[in-house]
């Protein structure tokens, strides 16, 4: 495993018990505190369009509070591209979003908005906040998430986390490690996520260029039973492959 990798624990789904009742608690703030306490290298949300769990006031208060880094999830849109620039992220990750769907189901399509896309990223990083693109490890949205100008990409691992056998599985991690290999070539940093549990990350963590791997629905599954703290640690001892 790279020594280096670091692990973004994503809170929306604190928010998500919090929203079916509309009430005040759990608080994703206070999660993002316990987060860190048990070793969170960064906290990522997805401020989505719908505001079906992250609000905006969670965001605001997250970036006065966070003292790792914040990363914002969001769509390529402009109500989006103004809310980060007016809070400032630590980054800000471009991912597609579908009303209907209940997670996100795939990779962003640069290669067919790549002048559009190109004009996003000019302006957030313009705005001083560095763009990440979530895309599958497609050599064709590798190659156009650099022609963006992108300083990340994050690699959508959905795929080989939802993976009904081996074969599937060693294949999907293999089309990874490739996209890997493109994305430095091409002098991209990359991070990676989805599906990711603490049964199937250590071979992902164990990929040569991935810098952080982002992590939530997993780590707020367990924490229910274990509390936060816990099972951060935990997840990071699963990037060891010591759990």
């Amino acid at each position: 495993m790279n020594n280096k990798i670091t692990l973004g624990v994503n809170i929306d789904h604190v928010a998500t018990i919090r929203q079916a009742r509309r009430t005040v608690e759990p608080d994703p703030v206070a999660a993002a505190v316990l987060a860190e306490l048990g070793g969170a290298d960064g906290i990522t949300v997805h401020l989505r369009e719908d505001r079906r769990h992250i609000q905006d006031r969670d965001v605001r208060i997250l970036r006065q509070t966070v003292r790792t880094h914040l990363n914002l999830e969001m769509a390529p849109t402009s109500e989006m591209i103004a809310i980060a620039l007016e809070i400032k992220p630590d980054y800000v990750t471009l991912v597609p979003e579908k009303r209907e769907e209940v997670t996100t189901e795939g990779g962003i399509d640069i290669a067919k908005n790549l002048d559009r896309f190109s004009s996003v990223v000019d302006q957030l990083q313009n705005g001083g906040i560095p763009v990440s693109w979530f895309i599958d490890a497609d050599p064709h949205q590798i190659q156009a998430a650099h022609e963006t100008g992108a300083k990340f990409i994050e690699l959508h691992t959905g795929k080989y986390a939802d993976a009904p056998d081996e074969k599937t599985r060693h294949d999907e991690l293999k089309i990874l490690e490739n996209g890997c290999k493109q994305a430095l070539d091409l002098g991209l940093r990359i991070n990676a996520g989805h599906g990711l549990t603490y049964w199937n990350v250590y071979p992902v963590a164990c990929l040569a260029g991935i810098e952080e791997l982002n992590i939530g629905h997993t780590i707020i599954s367990r924490a229910v039973l274990v509390g936060l703290e816990k099972a951060v640690k935990e997840m990071k001892l699963a990037f060891l492959g010591k759990l």
